[in-house]
């Protein structure tokens, strides 16, 4: 665990379930830190699909990463359940930016968060 301030569930407004797989796992017998992106990747997508209306099949609208981090606070393991919690941190006229966050299920502390 961290001394960081952690992010606290409260702070998200819509969470999405995620499962651990057994490859997520690294030789250090945790969630290799690249799969978090993914789970970050895949809650935004399906936010915009859900509450935004996204056509992500013949929408003319396509979206861009243009910065993205990660902050590690506690280790995640298979197999464990989690969700990924998101905000909108900032709205602007052509760009948005999202806070993320995955928590253990039932858990109030963040384990990562960017």
């Amino acid at each position: 665990m961290s001394d960081r301030e952690q992010p606290r569930r409260g702070d998200y407004r819509v969470f999405y379930p995620v499962s651990t797989r057994w490859a997520d796992n690294d030789i250090y017998g945790h969630v290799n830190n690249v799969v978090y992106y993914a789970w970050f990747d895949s809650a935004v997508n399906r936010y915009l699909i859900e509450e935004g209306g996204l056509d992500i099949a013949g929408g003319d609208v396509v979206g861009f990463v243009v910065s993205s981090g990660c902050e590690y606070l506690a280790p995640v393991t298979y197999p464990e359940p989690i969700e990924v919690g998101i905000r909108v941190d900032r709205l602007g006229n052509s760009s948005v930016r999202y806070g993320v966050a995955v928590f253990r299920a039932g858990e109030d502390a963040a384990c990562a968060h960017g």
